[in-house]
């Protein structure tokens, strides 16, 4: 049984053990070494792990109850796209020099990947709630890492309090769900919630439940933590809060809503709403799109605008939630693989303007088509894929999203809901393209910042770009994957 156990949940222990791995040489053996040497040890045996953990899901393909742990091929494709996700971000970190402390960067990185891990085979809220928190505690301090930037711990600090009132609110809601019903696991919560009426205490649950989620994913209006966090964080950091946690948070919020409460949808349809999680995501999912493209348009900062851009488009990702059956969680998860490795190259970028000034402003851009063509090559892919250009992953992210959202049983009474995100996205071409125009048509300044060259991070920017180029021009095979994962799963 044991055995079993461990052969299960070698994946999440392979990158422990890389984990202490990565801090044990780095204090030991490479403690005198220069930064961009221990940087570089550090990555590859950071990426070493990542890789080994995702071949061992590879061939693991089960569907099973582990305790408190779900696994099936669906949450094992999940994983394997957040390792990646963890592989890329490593890499772009070669050239970090926000710190000297380097493994204990990797280490919290690898952590963070854990928690995200066990995060996704979680079907019990209270495992939920502490693979959350082991996320959140390891971001709060990555976030904080860069001791010299004052702006680096206001961030972390800003995260901290909103993140801790956001656990607040969702131990709350956990605790009426469990005095409700009795349990954690949910599918007992949905069997006992079918046999009950809906009473105040359940939608109180759901809104403290929903609201501590909010936080997580930066919906507005509960997105105040993000700005801040994205701009005052390391940028490789930034680039894992965007992308990996946003994975790990919509998989498990779709997984609590689908398995857990199945009876409570409600209705957003146009003029005939009810009570349920529904109309609540769908009021997120408005202001979410609404205030992210709008205040982004005011942005000179290029994180920050990075920054309201997640929140639009964790609004444009709620919209799958309308949908039904295997067909609106795999549009679900491909909206956000897509997003994710779409905004780590464009924060991959980012860092590599940032090593050479210090800055990320707009003006920092201008000219870049002439100083690194590739590098403002592989920015225009990220930032038209962003803004929902075909024939690129992005628009394709959002017509499956769109799609499922009117296909869904409310159907048609979706359609103001569609409406608004694609007249959000439309606002949102607008800053894409301010982007673009500094790059491409800005003239070089007297005396350029010289750019990062370290090869490795190059190289990683052009894999990503070419991933969002291939995910849409082909999005076939990795919709058919999901598809396929999602009928042999439990979930």
């Amino acid at each position: 049984m044991h055995l079993e156990w461990l052969r299960l949940l070698a994946p999440e222990t392979i990158v422990v053990v890389t984990a202490l791995i990565v801090l044990m040489a780095d204090l030991t053996l490479f403690r005198q070494k220069p930064i961009t040497f221990r940087a570089a040890v550090a990555g590859m045996i950071a990426t070493l792990g990542c890789l080994i953990a995702i071949f061992w899901l590879e061939e693991l393909s089960v569907s099973q109850k582990l305790g408190m742990l779900s696994l099936s091929p669906l949450t094992q494709m999940i994983k394997q796209a957040i390792l990646a996700l963890t592989i890329f971000t490593a890499l772009i970190s070669f050239s970090a020099k926000f710190t000297r402390h380097i493994g204990e960067y990797f280490a919290l990185l690898l952590v963070a990947t854990v928690g995200l891990l066990f995060l996704i085979s979680s079907e019990n809220l209270l495992m939920i709630f502490v693979s959350l928190e082991l996320l959140s505690l390891s971001l709060y301090a990555m976030v904080a890492f860069n001791k010299a930037s004052l702006a680096s711990s206001e961030a972390a600090l800003k995260y901290f309090l909103f993140g801790g009132m956001a656990a607040a609110f969702t131990l709350y809601g956990i605790s009426l769900i469990y005095g409700l019903t009795g349990s954690l696991e949910l599918p007992e919560i949905a069997t006992k919630l079918s046999a009950q009426t809906a009473t105040p205490a359940l939608f109180l649950a759901l809104v403290m439940t929903l609201i501590g989620f909010a936080f997580k994913l930066a919906a507005a209006p509960f997105h105040l933590w993000a700005p801040d966090a994205y701009q005052g964080a390391p940028t490789q950091i930034a680039s894992f809060i965007a992308s990996g946690s946003k994975i790990g948070s919509f998989f498990v919020l779709a997984r609590i809503l689908a398995v857990g409460f199945p009876q409570n949808t409600g209705s957003a349809a146009f003029c005939s709403w009810t009570s349920g999680w529904a109309p609540i995501l769908a009021l997120l999912a408005v202001i979410s799109m609404l205030l992210g493209n709008i205040v982004a348009i005011m942005q000179s900062s290029v994180k920050r605008l990075l920054a309201y851009s997640a929140i639009a488009h964790g609004g444009y990702a709620l919209l799958a939630f309308f949908g039904t059956g295997t067909r609106a969680m795999s549009a679900l998860m491909f909206y956000v693989i897509t997003y994710a490795i779409t905004v780590l190259g464009a924060f991959a970028v980012v860092a590599m303007v940032e090593n050479g000034s210090n800055r990320e402003q707009m003006r920092d851009f201008a000219g870049l088509s002439r100083r690194a063509p590739v590098l403002s090559a592989c920015m225009a892919v990220f930032m038209l894929s962003l803004a929902g250009i075909p024939p690129l992953a992005g628009f394709f992210g959002k017509f499956y999203v769109f799609t499922v959202a009117l296909s869904g049983p409310q159907n048609l009474g979706l359609l103001w809901l569609v409406i608004v995100a694609i007249s959000a996205s439309a606002i949102s071409l607008y800053y894409y393209l301010q982007v673009l125009k500094q790059i491409y048509v800005a003239d070089v300044p007297a005396h350029p910042a010289p750019l990062d060259t370290n090869v490795i991070a190059r190289g990683a920017i052009v894999v990503l770009a070419a991933a969002v180029v291939l995910m849409g021009c082909l999005p076939g095979p990795t919709l058919e994957k999901l598809a396929t994962a999602m009928a042999k799963s439990i979930f």
